[in-house]
């Protein structure tokens, strides 16, 4: 069934069909452009969201990034942006597949449907025309005819009347045969034409419409199979990006899993650390007898030598930690003295107060210097390049990541020099090539950089052992001894404090066999007990490693060791040789496959 047998004489209802699926096309280009307006706002306002949350460098959000919790917000954020960026490929792909194509497509129909209309206004008109002349040509007859009947009965007339002379009769029949003959030659010309509408009005009905709905017809069947497809990529677009939503919340999820408490709990620990021990117990001081400053000051019914006399630093370090008022306590209450009691006899053991607030004063006068320490220590905190403002143990961390920082940058320099040697070898080889002189800048530049940063790296291992040194002094003084497997290739530095560290209040102590004790007090028996040490499994060099300093081991790169002892997070390996040699290696310049327990 089509249009041009059964819609022969709706001309006008096919006209407004016709237009009316243009509008469709039209308002569905609309709606899907609109669509596309609000992806992109939900897309930009979820790309400003995340900026608003996302952590800025360098500031304490950044720092806080350390944190599991915190990461996995940042890689939730990192995923809503990537779901932001799908919602913009949904709004792009809409407006490409959908918006512009049925725009294009649509104008081309309207262009195609005008001519169309165009071709059946043509032969209606031409229709129109041919009935005009057949009416024209039967009006003529009609009035041909009538005139001829009017000349016949004259002449009858004439003809019968005995007065009408002979002349007038036969002009009278001349008359009627005139206009019989005319009215006869009307007559054809009217069936002639006749003949010819009905041949025009049957090819209008039959043909030339027919052709002209049954092409309206084809191209509204085309327009909905395009809208149709519209309708289907309006659902192909969503879908060919829910995977990667998929992935997106997958991710999201993933990251909710790897916030976790208890390595929360210990980077809290690993940033903050001091490394300083508890404050020891206040000891008693019993000003309730005779005051007797030359006895042992392991006494508790003796008094103690005055606070300014007594070595400081081993409680400093202990307090300071927890002191946060930097106000000074009142002055103590002093005895009288000897003038003032001259008068009434020898001195005698009694104060101007009452013994308890005399003790309690002596009490704040021992712990004063302490609070004074502190507060040089609060004066010390600006920045300095051994991070002595640091505690100890943050300082260690900080000073072995700017060793490893510096290890860097030497095998890059490393790296580079060997690069130009080769080249220079090979412009010596070949002349042609190059100028081997012009590369003697760049090969000096790049000698001179390693040198620089090997003195730097000597420089930061000196503070480090230093400050590992601190460390192991800082247990043993609590009664017990911590044997750090730090580093080895650090060299032993067995000089003075820095004057800005956070121990600098102990120069003025006298216990000066702390500072001089080595920094690895049992290194060599710990290796002499550990010779007998099975292997946990094996390391491949990654890179090449000088092992200059003391306690470490030079490694080529794609060599093989046994892994001796792991790392104790202090970025040293314990490795061994096939001939027995061990050392010390950088954990980050190896590649480590541990046995399985």
């Amino acid at each position: 069934m089509d249009w041009g047998t059964e819609l022969w004489d709706q001309y006008d209802i096919i006209d407004k069909h016709t237009q009316w699926g243009l509008d469709l096309v039209e308002k569905y280009v609309k709606f899907v452009k609109e669509r596309t307006e609000i992806e992109q706002n939900y897309a930009k306002q979820l790309r400003g969201l995340v900026k608003k949350y996302s952590p800025k460098r360098g500031t304490k959000e950044d720092q806080e990034c350390k944190f599991s919790q915190s990461q996995s917000f940042v890689d939730i954020l990192n995923e809503m942006n990537d779901y932001a960026g799908q919602r913009e490929v949904v709004a792009e792909n809409m407006m490409m597949n959908i918006c512009i194509e049925l725009t294009k497509y649509s104008q081309d129909i309207k262009q195609e449907r005008k001519m169309f209309l165009l071709e059946g206004r043509k032969a209606q008109h031409y229709l129109e025309c041919s009935f005009k002349q057949l009416d024209s040509s039967k009006r003529k007859f009609e009035r041909e005819w009538r005139e001829a009947e009017k000349a016949a009965l004259n002449a009858e007339r004439l003809d019968q009347d005995i007065n009408a002379t002979k002349a007038d009769v036969e002009k009278a029949k001349q008359q009627a045969h005139l206009r019989t003959h005319i009215a006869e030659e009307c007559k054809n010309e009217y069936a002639a034409q006749l003949q010819k509408y009905n041949k025009d009005q049957n090819s209008f009905y039959f043909t030339d419409m027919p052709q002209v709905y049954n092409k309206l017809q084809d191209m509204d069947e085309r327009r909905v199979k395009k809208l149709r497809e519209g309708y289907h990529t309006f659902a192909e677009t969503e879908r060919r990006v829910m995977p990667i939503i998929g992935k997106c919340l997958d991710g999201i999820t993933k990251a909710a899993d790897n916030a976790n408490e208890k390595k929360d709990a210990l980077t809290l620990i690993e940033l903050h650390k001091s490394g300083f021990q508890r404050p020891e117990d206040v000891e008693f001081e019993d000003y309730s007898q005779a005051i007797n400053r030359a006895t042992s000051e392991s006494s508790l019914g003796t008094p103690k030598a005055p606070s300014d006399l007594r070595p400081i630093g081993k409680n400093k370090s202990k307090l300071w930690p927890f002191s946060k008022n930097k106000k000074l306590p009142p002055p103590p209450l002093l005895p009288l003295t000897p003038h003032s009691l001259a008068a009434n006899g020898p001195p005698s053991p009694k104060f101007s107060r009452d013994p308890l607030s005399y003790c309690l004063n002596e009490i704040n006068k021992t712990v004063k210097p302490r609070i004074s320490s502190f507060r040089s220590l609060k004066r010390a905190t600006a920045f300095t390049e051994d991070f002595s403002h640091l505690p100890p143990e943050q300082r260690r961390k900080k000073l072995q990541q700017k060793i490893e920082e510096l290890n860097k940058e030497r095998q890059k320099e490393v790296d580079q020099r060997e690069a130009l040697d080769k080249m220079k070898d090979v412009y010596q080889k070949n002349p042609q090539m190059g100028d081997p002189n012009s590369l003697e800048p760049q090969i000096s530049q790049t000698s001179n950089n390693i040198e620089r940063l090997q003195a730097e790296r000597q420089k930061y291992e000196s503070w480090l052992a230093d400050a590992e040194g601190r460390l192991v002094h800082r247990s043993e003084t609590m009664g017990y001894t911590v044997h750090r497997e730090s580093a080895p290739s650090l060299n032993n530095n067995n000089g003075s404090h820095s004057k800005d560290s956070p121990d600098s209040a102990h120069s003025d102590d006298s216990n000066q066999d702390s500072s001089s004790q080595p920094i690895y007090a049992e290194f060599e028996d710990d290796f002499e007990d550990e010779d007998s040490v099975l292997p946990i499994g094996q390391c491949t060099a990654v890179f090449h490693f000088d092992g200059a300093s003391e306690g470490t081991i030079s490694m080529r790169e794609g060599e093989v060791f046994s892994v001796v002892e792991e790392d104790k997070g202090d970025g040293w390996t314990r490795v061994r040789r096939v001939n027995g040699d061990e050392g010390y290696v950088p954990t980050s310049y190896v590649k480590i496959a541990l046995h399985r327990k």
